[in-house]
Formats: structure tokens, C-alpha cells, sequence
């Protein structure tokens, strides 16, 4: 079968609870930027058939996975790579070589990274937990991340408010820790209000939150308590 055959056909991005799924987050924001239709199909999580079911549309057994045509991909920045190479007038990237290079630099970071704070102040867009989650590391953790918010503001951002003055992958990976953020509100600087206040302002990130609101399913959990 030939590579334009393989993705030829509709854009089917399969996600977790819009409340809880940060990874899902990542991937559904980024192919929202690109304008392209696709259709979103929801898998409950933390559920008895949730693997089972899973595994009927990737290998791994997680979310998200996108598919098209014959190609499944299930990996969130494996996904967000292939949207910009598709889809390249949604400029997913920053143009200039070296914004570029960063860009991708953090954005494997926040992949790879923040271990802390993932594990203790897990996605729930829903709540309001003020001075919930911090245990050890995950100050690091932010600080860390703020660090990389000013830097590659400083150095690459524009008047528009984002990482690299527009919307690019590196915005949709920090997008989770922005409404963890909104919820747990750890003390974090003004430059980091700003950026975390321009994500929130995207109206696709509004839509997300409020159909997580909406969902019915409570994930209980230790560390979001």
C-alpha cells in the first residue's frame, strides 16, 4: 500500500475524560490549531474495559491515539509531529531554525519531564485546590517550568503572548500544566501569570474545560484531594 493511500480519509482523534486526560489535551488542542475537521471519540478512563478497549485502536493502550486512513499514531508529540508536517500552513512550529530547535527542545522536556508535579498535581480542571500537591520536588518542578516560560518568551515571543509569539506544539504541551496551575495555584511569578492568562484566554482551551465540566465521571484520587 502506498504512504498516500495509508493517510488517505477522515481524522479520528480518540482522547480520555476531557477533565482528567492531559495527554489528550496536548494532542486534541494541537490538531484543533490546525483547523482540519476530524472526530473526537471518547474513552472513559480508570475503567474495568478501558485497556480492552483501547487496544482496539492503538498498541500502546493509552491515549490519545489519531488515526487516518491506515495510520495509527499513538504518542502525544508523535502526533503533534506528524500534524505539523501535514499540515504545515498551521505553522505548528516556529519557523526560524533556532526558535524551532527550543521549541522542540522544551517540548520534549514537558514530555519526558516534571515527574513531581504530574504525579501530585494531576489534571482536574474542574476543581479549585489551592496548596494541594506540594510535595517534595514539585517546586523544582515549577520553577523549572516557569524558567523555560520566561526564557523562551524573552527570547523568542512576540506581543501575542505566547511561547514563541504564536501558538505553536510547545504551547499545546504546557497547555495541562497551565490549568493545573488554575487549579491548584501554587505562587508563581508575574511572567508566568501573563503566560498561563493567554492560554486560558484561547477560546479552544475554554471549550475543553467547559465540556470537562460537563462530564459526569468522577476519577477518584489521593493526591487531588
Amino acid at each position: 500500500m502506498s504512504e498516500s493511500t495509508e493517510t488517505e480519509g477522515a481524522l479520528t482523534l480518540v482522547i480520555g475524560n476531557k477533565n482528567y486526560s492531559s495527554w489528550s489535551l496536548r494532542a486534541w488542542l494541537a490538531l484543533k490549531m490546525t483547523g482540519e475537521d476530524f472526530t473526537e471519540e471518547l474513552i472513559q478512563l480508570n475503567q474495568s474495559n478501558t485497556r480492552e478497549q483501547l487496544l482496539r485502536h492503538g498498541p500502546s493502550g493509552q491515549v490519545p491515539v489519531l488515526k487516518q486512513g491506515e495510520l495509527v499514531i499513538w504518542d502525544s508529540l508523535a502526533i503533534c509531529e506528524y500534524l505539523a508536517e501535514t499540515y504545515p500552513d498551521a505553522t505548528l512550529w516556529p519557523a526560524d531554525p533556532t526558535a524551532r530547535a527550543v521549541a522542540r527542545a522544551v517540548s520534549a522536556e514537558m514530555h519526558s519531564g516534571f515527574v513531581a508535579l504530574r504525579q501530585n498535581m494531576p489534571m482536574d480542571a474542574r476543581e479549585s485546590l489551592p496548596g494541594k500537591g506540594m510535595a517534595p520536588g514539585v517546586q523544582d518542578d515549577i520553577n523549572r517550568i516557569t524558567a523555560l516560560w520566561r526564557d523562551c518568551r524573552r527570547r523568542f515571543g512576540g506581543d501575542n503572548g505566547f511561547l514563541f509569539g504564536h501558538f505553536t506544539i510547545a504551547d499545546a504541551m504546557f497547555a495541562p500544566v497551565v490549568l493545573r496551575f488554575n487549579t491548584y495555584k501554587p505562587e508563581i511569578g508575574e511572567d508566568a501569570l501573563a503566560y498561563c492568562q493567554t492560554i486560558l484566554d484561547m477560546p479552544e482551551i475554554a471549550a475543553w474545560v467547559a465540556s470537562g465540566k460537563k462530564e459526569p465521571w468522577i476519577i477518584e484520587r489521593e493526591d487531588a484531594e
